[in-house]
């Protein structure tokens, strides 16, 4: 299984009600970055993958381009330190 596509260059794995969710997508949104999000609520087949993929089970689980850099606290500081928007924009060809 491999939920990843280069259709949106930030992909968020999460669940309704997790706060680190909202936090994540919020911070996103006022960025201005565009993302896509799957719900891994109840797919212990997605929750495996992202074990395999990213070394955690837990939401969120944020991708960009494809590459796993974590939940909302690695996400919060790769915005603080400047570089989120870098990577999101970086030239993936």
């Amino acid at each position: 299984m491999n939920p990843y596509s280069e259709q949106h260059p930030v992909k968020i794995f999460t669940t309704p009600l997790c706060g680190f969710c909202h936090m994540a997508k919020r911070l996103l949104m006022s960025r201005g970055i565009g993302f896509e999000e799957v719900n891994a609520s109840g797919q212990s087949d997605l929750r495996d993958w992202l074990l395999k993929t990213s070394g955690q089970r837990t939401v969120p689980q944020v991708f960009i381009h494809g590459q796993s850099i974590g939940g909302f606290t690695e996400l919060n500081a790769l915005d603080r330190a400047g570089e989120l928007m870098k990577m999101v924009h970086a030239d993936q060809s």
